[in-house]
Parts: structure tokens; C-alpha cells; sequence
């Protein structure tokens, strides 16, 4: 039992008062979430978002970023330019009040945004407060204002430094603080870029811009058509049931209703909706008003049309929304985010305020498309005689006990551990490997799942030809999480889920089909970080008793360096492999898969966690992986075939972006 402590150990003396930006400094991952990575480019964020801000309420036209050589960032805009008068409340000009109070800011309803992305007003003192050193420099009237930081704290007074060209704007110049972001404090371009183009396209006839000085590489984005583009963009290498995108923008009260839909004949629903240009993946009332108004239009307009018979059951959501690409993007005064991630939208009204959009406009595109809304009705009829189908197929499974978990597949070797965090299963190319596999686990906690040939391309294929699919009925029942509108996570009986197959072409395959099928149906377990492929190793280096493993050409000629430069004196020069190898005196083996390892080789190199290489497969961007799933293993020959030419000198699985 825990001994009690005297009351008066705890007085006025122990309660800290944090000043200023000191809270943000001591607690930085409750203003950005984290301070790794995702952190650091939250900054970008926070910065950009004011300056897309007054894009949206039509004072700016522009947004420029510049990643500089020295580690900074810079981010501009020709917008009104933060103000820089004396602020009467905190006695500091209104600029350094922005920069060092936190929830200060023009965003509470006192008249400088009607709509904005940022609620909490925490934006740019956070990112002062995070930053070595930031620098601010305001356009008004022609006249240039600067100020300067260093962490939070002001180094120089805010002057009027000239004239300039310019007659509005804001610069804000910072640099990440290493003792904050121990990671990382290096700029990633390629998100730069992804954050950009989101931007121009729910800002429609905005221009933005990225430039990294220290590669030289640049890119810009302009998009008349907004979130239509949008569509578009998210649908290239689909094909699509129209051309005609259904687009409606319209005012209800105080806020904007924005909705984009195009159909495609994939078997997935895409949807992303946005509040105040924010992406708010967990959904709210904006999707749930859409989802709602989408199926009662579309059923009424089968019934009326006589696409759905009197007798037949209405149509459901899931049937309706297959092969859906749609953007909602709401504009309204005062969101109602929950949490300072902004992942889900409250506000009751928004509902209301998409149904009665939706009902109206989309109503009328289809009695305007006769053609296009046959098509959809048909897709979604197709969709629901094949959900009856799998769920006759599911049910005769369950009835034959294939599902439940009780009778596991007779090709799974179990771990004796029934503690799903202490276990993983191996999924095996191969009854060859997967013998081997089975002598050299540790079998307490490691299970094996050899899998025949390549399983079915399920990117190309509804549930119910899926559960006709032996291999694809063995790896649902053997990770107890059933699919579909019965998947539930509470039943996964490996918290590692191990894809192990031979390093060539075919292995790379059948590792994108498994992913493609774990990504499409059981998305939840990749985002779960539950997900990882195995690296087996290419080469064994064999001198005397000695034997090490190389997992590629550039390691294999790096341990033979090592080897002779243990022999000889440094500086000898070798011109290529074989010479290598003959100064070594060594004999190297090249695997040609894993079924030629036996057990204790494959424990060696591939199974044993002291020593094994695993990639975790991670999805940072939804919308980059569907693309790359969409063109791997979609119909699209063409969009294949430049994927894997423009793609072929990085094959390694940890440089693809899922």
C-alpha cells in the first residue's frame, strides 16, 4: 500500500504558473500533436492556413512558400497583411500581440474572417513559440513592418524597415527548434507540395507556389475548377460512368455548401469532406447531411423511374455509394471542430444545411442526366444483387463454421499464445517456405499462413467473388476479424501481421495483392500499425566459419570493403564485384527464394526479432495510396506500365508512399 504523505507537502508553492508561450514550449504536443515529422510540418499548417484564410474571404490571390537552404521556411501572401497598430488590450502592436498571446487573433467573431480554418487562435504563437528564431514582415499601404523572434520571445522591436512594390501582404520566416522536434527539423517538399494542391483546389482561382532552394525544384497550382478538378484528380486512371461531374455551390443562411460527385466503376467509396478547407477525416454532420440526401435521391429516382421494381427492397447506402467520388466542403462562421485536430465536424445545422442542397440540386442533375442517372441506378442494383450474393456466400461459410474462429484454416500453424499483442502470423508465399517456416518459428508466439500462388486481385473484384476464394476465405479466418459490415477489430489474433515472400518480381506482386486487399477491406488494421513486410536477405557471405547476410548489391559490396580492408591496407582499389571477392577470399550464395532457406536460415535472416528486417507499412496519405493501388492493379494498362518505367530504379517496398 502506498504511504500516505502529509497534507502539507502540498501548498501554493508547488502550482506552476507558465507565462506567455511557456506552456506551449513545455506541452508542445497539446497544440500540434506530436513532435516528430507530423509536428514539424504542422507548423506549415498552422502558418498557411491564415494565409489561405484570406484567400477565402477574397483578400488574397496568392500563396508562395520558399524551403530555404539555412533550414527555414518561408511563406508569403498578398493578402491584407496583419495589422500593425498598437493593440489596445495588451498595450503591444497588434502584430507581436498575433505572434506571442496565445488565442489572440482575428477569428472570434470580432469581423476580420467570416469563415476560417483556424477556431482555437493558437496558429502563430505556437509556431513562434516552437521556432529557434521567426521573423514577420508586413505589407501596408506599400510601407514593409519587421519584427523578429527567438523562441517566442522578442529579439528586435517591430520597425518600419521602407517602401516596397508591394502594396499588402505578410512573410512570416521560421525555423523548427531541434531541442522541440528531436526527430527532425528538415522540410519534406513532397508534403509541401500534397498540402498546396489540396489547397488550390478547395480555394478555386487561387495560384500557390513551392520552391526548395536547396534542390532546386519547384512546382505551382491554379485551379478554375476547384473541387471539381478535385474530382477529376481523383479519378484519373478510374473509369468513370460520366463525364459530367454534378457541381453545386450554394448559400444557406449564414453558411456555404460546396458538393462535387462523380462516379467511377471501381467497387470503392471515396469520399472527403472538408469544413473551412479543413479535411475532417473521422466525418460530422456535413457527411452524414450528404450520405443521408444521396440515398433518398437516388431512390426516388429508381422508383420513379422504374429502375427499382415496387416490390424490391430500397436501395442501401453501402450500394449507393459504390464507386463514389465525391468532395464536400462546407464554409461557415463558426465550426464546431472536435479537438484542436480538427477531425471531426459538430455543428447540428450543417446537416440540415447539406440534405436540403443536395435533395434540391441532385434531384435535378439526375432528371437533367437521364443517361448518367440509369447508369448510377444500375451500378448500385449490380452492387446490391452482389452484397446479397456475399452475404449468402458469408452465411453458408459461418454455417459450415469457416468464419467464426472456432475452425481455423488446416493450413494455419498457430502460435500457442492466446495474447493477441505477443503474437504474429507469418503469411508465406508457398507450401515450401512455409514448411520451413513452420520448423523454424518460435512457435509460442510466431503463426504461419502459407498461402497457394497469388491470391485474387480483389481491386478488380466484389466481396462476393472474394469469399469464393479459398486463400482469401484461409487469411480472413485466420486473423479473426471477419469483413464487411461484420469486421470488427476486437477479434485480431495478431497484433503483427507478416507478409513474407521471395525478393523478385513475383514476391513484389503477391505482396501488392495481399496489400491491396488488407488496404481495401481491412483498412483499419493497416492504420492500426499492425501491418509489415519482411525482408528476406539476397545474398549469404560465407569466409570460413564466419557468415554474414546482405539484403541488396550496395550491402553485399559494402561488407566485402569491410572484409578486405581488415586484410589490407585502406585504399586499395577494387573495380567491381568479382575483384572484390577474390582479395576477400570469400564465396558468396545468392538466394533465389525463400523456399530454398532451411529452417534454421530462414530463423537466421528473416524470423528471429534480434535480427530480422521488418518495413512497417504505414499510410501517411489515403489519396496518394488509393492512386497507387488504382494503378498497379487496376484495368489501366498504360498508367501500369509508366507507374513501373518511371518507378523501376526504386522497387525496394520501403520507398513506395503506402
Amino acid at each position: 500500500m502506498a504511504k500516505k504523505q502529509s497534507a502539507d507537502a502540498y501548498d501554493a508553492s508547488q502550482i506552476q504558473v507558465l507565462e506567455g508561450l511557456e506552456p506551449v514550449r513545455k506541452r508542445p504536443g497539446m497544440y500540434i500533436g506530436s513532435t516528430g515529422y507530423d509536428g514539424v510540418h504542422h507548423l506549415i499548417k498552422e502558418i498557411a492556413d491564415n494565409s489561405i484564410d484570406e484567400a477565402i474571404a477574397g483578400y488574397a490571390s496568392r500563396v508562395d512558400v520558399t524551403i530555404l537552404e539555412d533550414g527555414g521556411i518561408t511563406i508569403t501572401d498578398d493578402g491584407r497583411g496583419i495589422p500593425v497598430e498598437k493593440h489596445q488590450k495588451t498595450g503591444l502592436s497588434t502584430l507581436e500581440t498575433v505572434l506571442t498571446v496565445l488565442h489572440a487573433g482575428g477569428k472570434f467573431g470580432g469581423g476580420g474572417y467570416k469563415v476560417s480554418s483556424g477556431l482555437h487562435g493558437v496558429g502563430s504563437s505556437v509556431v513562434n513559440a516552437l521556432s529557434t528564431r521567426l521573423i514577420a514582415e508586413v505589407v501596408k499601404n506599400g510601407e514593409l513592418y519587421k519584427i523578429e523572434f527567438e523562441q517566442g520571445a522578442s529579439k528586435t522591436p517591430l520597425k518600419k524597415v521602407g517602401k516596397t512594390d508591394r502594396p499588402t501582404g505578410t512573410t512570416i520566416t521560421f525555423y523548427p527548434d531541434p531541442t522541440i522536434f528531436k526527430e527532425t527539423v528538415d522540410f519534406d517538399y513532397k508534403w509541401v507540395v500534397d498540402y498546396l494542391r489540396h489547397q488550390s483546389y478547395l480555394t478555386k482561382g487561387i495560384y500557390t507556389s513551392v520552391r526548395d532552394e536547396r534542390s532546386k525544384e519547384r512546382a505551382a497550382f491554379y485551379f478554375e475548377g476547384g473541387i471539381q478538378s478535385y474530382v477529376k484528380h481523383l479519378n484519373i486512371g478510374k473509369d468513370i460512368l460520366a463525364d459530367n461531374i454534378f457541381y453545386v455551390e450554394r448559400q444557406v443562411e449564414d453558411s456555404i455548401i460546396e458538393v462535387a460527385v462523380q462516379y467511377n466503376d471501381t467497387f470503392v467509396e471515396l469520399v472527403k469532406p472538408f469544413a473551412n478547407n479543413v479535411l475532417t477525416p473521422d466525418g460530422g454532420t456535413h457527411l452524414v447531411g450528404f450520405r443521408t440526401a444521396l440515398t433518398r435521391v437516388i431512390n426516388d429516382y429508381a422508383r420513379k423511374s422504374s429502375l427499382l421494381k415496387e416490390k424490391e427492397d430500397n436501395l442501401t447506402g453501402d450500394d449507393i455509394r459504390e464507386g463514389l467520388t465525391a468532395i464536400i466542403l462546407v464554409k461557415l462562421p463558426d465550426p464546431q471542430f472536435e479537438g484542436q485536430t480538427k477531425n471531426k465536424l459538430g455543428n447540428p445545422e450543417v446537416r440540415r444545411y447539406v440534405e436540403q442542397v443536395m435533395n434540391e440540386y441532385f434531384a435535378y442533375y439526375l432528371d437533367e442526366n437521364p443517361t448518367v442517372a440509369k447508369k448510377i441506378v444500375n451500378k448500385a442494383l449490380l452492387a446490391a444483387r452482389a452484397r446479397k450474393a456475399a452475404r449468402a456466400a458469408r452465411d453458408n461459410i459461418i454455417r459450415k463454421g469457416a468464419l467464426d474462429g472456432l475452425s481455423l484454416p488446416g493450413k494455419l500453424a498457430d502460435c500457442s499464445s492466446k495474447n493477441p499483442a505477443d503474437s504474429e502470423i507469418y503469411i508465406v508465399e508457398g507450401d515450401s517456405a512455409g514448411g520451413s517456416a513452420k520448423s523454424g518459428r518460435d512457435s509460442k508466439t510466431q503463426a504461419i499462413l502459407p498461402l497457394r500462388g497469388k491470391v485474387l486481385n480483389v481491386e478488380r473484384a466484389r466481396l462476393d467473388r472474394m469469399l469464393n476464394n479459398n486463400e482469401i476465405v484461409s487469411l480472413i479466418k485466420a486473423l479473426g476479424v471477419g469483413i464487411g459490415d461484420q469486421f470488427d477489430m476486437n477479434g485480431l489474433r495478431y497484433h503483427r501481421i507478416i507478409i513474407m515472400t521471395d525478393a523478385d518480381v513475383d514476391g513484389s506482386h503477391i505482396s501488392t495483392l495481399l496489400l491491396t486487399f488488407l488496404f481495401r477491406y481491412m483498412r483499419e488494421i493497416v492504420d492500426g500499425g499492425h501491418v509489415y513486410l519482411a525482408k528476406p536477405p539476397l545474398y549469404s557471405i560465407n569466409r570460413g566459419q564466419k557468415k554474414v547476410y546482405a539484403y541488396d548489391d550496395t550491402e553485399r559490396d559494402r561488407i566485402l570493403k569491410e572484409i578486405i580492408a581488415g586484410r589490407t591496407e585502406k585504399g586499395v582499389a577494387m573495380t567491381d564485384s568479382d575483384d572484390m571477392v577474390k582479395q576477400a577470399g570469400v564465396t558468396i550464395s545468392r538466394f533465389k527464394g525463400l523456399g530454398e532457406m532451411d529452417a534454421d536460415q530462414l530463423w537466421e535472416t528473416t524470423m528471429n526479432p534480434e535480427n530480422r528486417v521488418l518495413v512497417q507499412v504505414r499510410v501517411e496519405d489515403a489519396e496518394r495510396a488509393d492512386a497507387i493501388f488504382t494503378k498497379l492493379m487496376g484495368d489501366e494498362v498504360q498508367l501500369r506500365k509508366s507507374f513501373i518505367q518511371s518507378n523501376a530504379r526504386n522497387l525496394d517496398l520501403e520507398e513506395l508512399d503506402v
